[in-house]
């Protein structure tokens, strides 16, 4: 049964049990009241915690962008669309579903073929839509075109120990950033899922992210931007190859991927002790460095103390998502709920309603490079960018009611 056409005929609808969902989407989501309704206000006002604060901001983001404007085959559409579609599951409504496949469907023709080159970990990321779309439609044009990102793979260059380079272009040779495990892996375990070729995805995700890890974690349990194995990047530590800073959504990143990967490997994957270790020391030092003020956590995760750094959303978000579920999930201790919740109110601070009945949410970094501190405090601080409102969208679906 085409389970889109069904989802256009009414506004409720079953959906697929949860084991036969995508790997890294969470198999149970509380059950809330219904939403309240935007007023509007003359000035802003905080969120109330009766409100459903992912059906906000879907609606909002949806009124202010069609599928045709939203923008083009990226990453931070991408990562905002995948939150659309866990608010989809919960509240089974039907145009958030559409307005996912409208988008898709610009850049996917009806032959599979998607003009997309793959040369880039953050071109693969908005790939987790095509195997969602061929999970709810069955149309075989989604699997062709997710099909192109798994080949791509097979020939994607490498560092000496087998970690994708960030981007396969002279700038980016031999780079490893902890962006890149999102961009990739996720997608790869979801893929594996749907298409039965879990035997590869699994290995290769788990294999990339203890790679990934190796390099950039160190004495602190936090993970560095990036690592440059040949030394040469301008921001490299001769000896290390290390990246001098430890950016918030870089290492936001890393946990939303290694919490997506532990959640769809066999407990008895060779890598998932590994994995397991690396999250925990990275769950300890995001603990220690979480701002008591606010319970978010600072641009610059470990100088908290300077004053011209600042707690950031979209990662805070993304912490807040990765030791929630770790302590669910029992790989972390549970008392990191405690941490999860309280980053939760700190992010739920960030979001208010505007005038226009819309939600805005503040202190979102835009898109960064590898840099260092000066660069890094330096970036705009956006309100309703895409990487702040998709991360938010996962925190809120796994914490609603927290």
């Amino acid at each position: 049964m085409n389970r889109l056409r069904a989802a256009l005929a009414a506004v409720a609808l079953t959906i697929a049990t949860p084991a036969a969902l995508p790997a890294a989407v969470p198999s149970a989501v509380a059950a809330v009241p219904a939403p309240a309704a935007l007023a509007a206000a003359a000035a802003p006002a905080r969120p109330a915690a009766a409100t459903d604060w992912s059906t906000a901001v879907v609606d909002s983001t949806m009124a202010r962008y069609t599928p045709s404007t939203i923008g083009g085959w990226s990453y931070p559409v991408g990562l905002y669309l995948y939150g659309q579609y866990l608010t989809y599951r919960r509240t089974h409504d039907p145009r958030y579903l559409t307005y996912i496949k409208d988008y898709v469907d610009r850049f996917v023709k009806s032959d599979g073929s998607i003009d997309q080159s793959f040369n880039s970990l953050d071109s693969m990321q908005a790939g987790r839509l095509l195997v969602i779309l061929y999970h709810e439609t069955g149309q075989d044009r989604y699997r062709k075109a997710a099909q192109k990102i798994r080949d791509r793979l097979s020939t994607y260059p490498r560092t000496s120990d087998g970690g994708f380079w960030h981007a396969d272009t002279s700038s980016r040779a031999h780079q490893l950033w902890a962006d890149g495990v999102y961009m990739v892996n996720p997608f790869l375990v979801e893929y594996g899922r749907e298409f039965g070729d879990s035997a590869y995805t699994d290995d290769e995700a788990a294999r990339q992210l203890a790679v990934y890890g190796g390099h950039l974690q160190v004495a602190n349990g936090l993970l560095k931007h990036a690592y440059d194995e040949s030394k040469s990047a301008s921001w490299a530590d001769p000896r290390t190859g290390l990246a001098p800073e430890h950016w918030c959504r870089a290492v936001g990143w890393y946990a939303m991927a290694v919490v997506n990967v532990l959640d769809a490997i066999p407990t008895n994957q060779p890598r998932r002790p590994q994995l397991l270790g690396i999250f925990q020391r990275l769950a300890a030092g995001l603990e220690k460095y979480q701002d008591p003020a606010t319970g978010r956590w600072f641009q610059v995760i470990d100088k908290g103390g300077r004053s011209d750094n600042w707690t950031e959303t979209s990662c805070s978000s993304m912490f807040t998502y990765a030791l929630s579920r770790g302590a669910q999930q029992h790989y972390l201790d549970p008392h990191y709920a405690d941490v999860a919740r309280r980053g939760y109110q700190g992010v739920l601070a960030e979001l208010s309603v505007g005038a226009d009945g819309r939600t805005e949410l503040a202190g979102i970094s835009i898109g960064t490079n590898v840099g260092d501190y000066a660069y890094y405090v330096a970036r705009t601080r956006a309100v309703n960018d895409f990487h702040g409102l998709g991360a938010f969208l996962i925190m809120n679906e796994q914490l609603r009611g927290a």
